[in-house]
């Protein structure tokens, strides 16, 4: 009897626990829902740049060279000043180049006035030949020293030329307006015809921006290079060293000739007005390419793509508020946008905010944007 009890008692305590725990199983509350930001995919156009490592060349630069020997006896320009065609820059000692021409024009003067004389003494012996006065042996003669005075009057007038063109290269003239470079040269140095640097000149305005650009962007560098000033003005601009803007626009003035096999890439020269000589030779910029898509393009905040293990995804909220993760693709990448070119519908919602707390299949709770303050 006592141990029917007891099994009785057990019984009752086990259906009691059975009965608590299904009521505490019914009570357990719901998953929470995350709060997060969302935004739409929405199609537009897009107006990406393109940046490209540039070098500033200029469009006409020489070496300026000593074409005469000599001692430096003039030094007419400061270092890195602005110069004009035609301008004295240096003059080398000229005395024997002068001396040389006065003795190369008297040489001159003199075949000359001899090649006068043979001419009147050719003249005279013909007459006399038609008369048969003379033998024909001395107008032969007349005629050789004819030959020979031309030939002396060409080789003295050549020699003037040559005394006289050594005379003007004893003064070192700009080709071309620019800027001069810093002298390599100071007075009384002798410098040697054809060896020595005495200096560079470069123009300065306008200046041009070389940079590379794969080969698969020549079609595109050659419609730019053909479009209105107009509209190339507004799509070609350059980043300074320290990231500043250069305030003036470029344009594309040339393609190289040939592709370099070696990298696949192809030279391509933009020029910028450059009135205030801020681009120097040799200067490292950026240039920036900006492109506008012909057709709209789906397009979605930056923020809200996450990359692992170099896929690209986003998170985006189902029907039943729950994030859906989404493998995308995406393309060009423009402000605080970027081009998702496969993986996502337009108008779908993804979450911008609040990615780090978000796993697959999570309840999410969409939050309205703040709006900035005025």
């Amino acid at each position: 009897m006592k141990s029917i009890n007891i099994a009785t008692f057990i019984l009752l305590g086990a259906s009691a626990a059975v009965s608590c725990g299904g009521s505490q199983q019914q009570q357990r509350p719901a998953q929470q829902a995350i709060p997060v930001s969302t935004g739409k995919a929405a199609e537009q156009f897009v107006t990406g740049a393109s940046s490209y490592p540039g070098s500033v060349v200029p469009l006409n630069q020489t070496d300026l060279r000593a074409e005469v020997s000599g001692y430096i006896t003039g030094i007419f320009v400061a270092d890195g000043a602005t110069v004009s065609k035609g301008q004295r820059l240096y003059e080398i000692d000229r005395t024997r180049y002068a001396a040389a021409q006065e003795q190369a024009r008297s040489a001159l003067a003199i075949a000359e006035s001899n090649l006068a004389r043979v001419k009147r003494d050719l003249e005279r012996y013909r007459k006399l030949a038609e008369q048969d006065a003379i033998a024909k042996q001395t107008l032969d003669y007349a005629e050789t020293d004819l030959s020979n005075a031309e030939a002396q009057a060409l080789s003295a007038r050549a020699a003037l030329t040559t005394a006289t063109t050594d005379l003007n290269r004893s003064v070192i003239i700009a080709p071309f307006n620019g800027t001069i470079g810093m002298s390599q040269v100071r007075m009384g140095a002798l410098v040697s015809a054809g060896n020595t640097l005495i200096n560079s000149i470069s123009t300065t305005n306008p200046i041009a921006v070389d940079f590379p650009v794969n080969e698969q962007e020549i079609q595109r560098f050659l419609a730019l290079q053909k479009s209105p000033a107009v509209e190339k003005d507004s799509l070609i601009t350059l980043v300074l060293p320290g990231g500043a803007p250069y305030p003036a626009p470029g344009r594309i003035s040339a393609l190289d000739r040939a592709v370099d096999p070696g990298t696949g890439t192809i030279t391509v020269r933009a020029t910028f007005a450059n009135p205030d000589g801020l681009l120097r030779a040799g200067m490292n910029t950026t240039v920036r390419i900006l492109s506008h898509s012909p057709e709209k393009q789906l397009v979605i905040p930056y923020k809200a793509v996450t990359e692992q293990l170099g896929q690209s995804s986003v998170y985006v909220v189902s029907d039943s508020s729950t994030a859906e993760q989404r493998t995308v693709v995406l393309g060009q990448k423009t402000g605080d946008k970027v081009v998702v070119a496969s993986g996502l519908s337009n108008g779908e919602t993804i979450i911008t905010d609040g990615l780090i707390n978000i796993r697959n299949g999570a309840k999410v709770a969409p939050q309205p944007q703040q709006q900035p303050k005025p």
